[in-house]
């Protein structure tokens, strides 16, 4: 399967799903809002974020918001064979801001796009693109380490999130408490914890979820706000996989009642 290089925008109304594939998303005119497993960022022109596969993600765009789509299937040549280490970009959800020569990129890219192709004169077309840009991204992004403090202080970083869950969180913001890269900050606190960011902020919200469930009233739309969840439907997807129950489920288990003047 290959990778598939679209220009359009994205619905004004919020949409969510999650897909089999890989894709990158870079807004280049307007905004766009994107969360993603937890995780969101506005995106302004030329800002982009990286979506895994089977991350589930919400996103929408103001009325004049135009995107540039790379769809990439794991296994699309522009992440096989002598591309392999390209996948790595995939490790984890982010976000990132194009410098002048990926823009000047953006710009050649979307002029390809607008030239119609002969059928089957070049069917590797947007791979050929998506290796170039893919590549270019990583030697931006990429690990590179060269010097890191000896230990991150998660407690510091712990009390961040909690006084922050419903807040939209990206790796960068975690990374300036330790003074980092994101890059630098994401291979360390991997290392450290065995948890990626966004998989350790996507715990705290269910956790800090699942506490509000037991011991108060809240109704679930309340709790799911608090805990940085787009919707109550987000929280109960997302707590149904952590934990194997429903919330309200497990609300009803422990005999605690929603107030009764509020519904969920």
């Amino acid at each position: 399967m290959r990778s598939t290089l679209r220009a359009l925008p994205l619905d004004t109304a919020t949409r969510h799903h999650a897909h089999a594939f890989h894709q990158i998303v870079i807004t280049l005119c307007g905004t766009a809002r994107f969360e993603i497993e937890g995780l969101g960022g506005r995106l302004d022109a030329y800002a982009g974020c990286i979506v895994p596969a089977n991350c589930e993600h919400y996103y929408s765009g103001d009325a004049h918001n135009r995107q540039l789509i790379l769809d990439l299937p794991p296994e699309a040549p522009a992440l096989c064979g002598e591309h392999r280490e390209l996948a790595a970009l995939f490790d984890a959800p982010r976000f990132f801001t194009l410098d002048s020569a990926l823009r000047h990129y953006m710009a050649f890219v979307e002029s390809e796009l607008g030239r119609t192709l002969p059928p089957g004169s070049d069917s590797l077309r947007d791979d050929r693109l998506a290796v170039a840009f893919l590549g270019a991204l990583m030697s931006r992004l990429g690990p590179g380490i060269q010097q890191m403090p000896p230990r991150l202080n998660l407690a510091s970083i712990r009390r961040y999130i909690e006084r922050h869950l419903a807040e939209p969180l990206r790796v960068a913001d975690l990374a300036r408490l330790a003074c980092l890269s994101e890059a630098h900050f994401s291979t360390r606190f991997r290392r450290q914890t065995g948890l990626s960011p966004w998989q350790y902020v996507r715990r705290e919200r269910l956790e800090a979820a699942r506490q509000m469930i037991l011991q108060s009233a809240l109704p679930l739309t309340d709790i799911a706000l608090h805990t940085g969840f787009a919707s109550q439907s987000t929280l109960s997807h997302a707590f149904r996989r952590r934990f194997g129950v429903s919330p309200r489920t497990l609300r009803g288990q422990n005999n605690v009642l929603p107030d009764p003047c509020v519904t969920s």
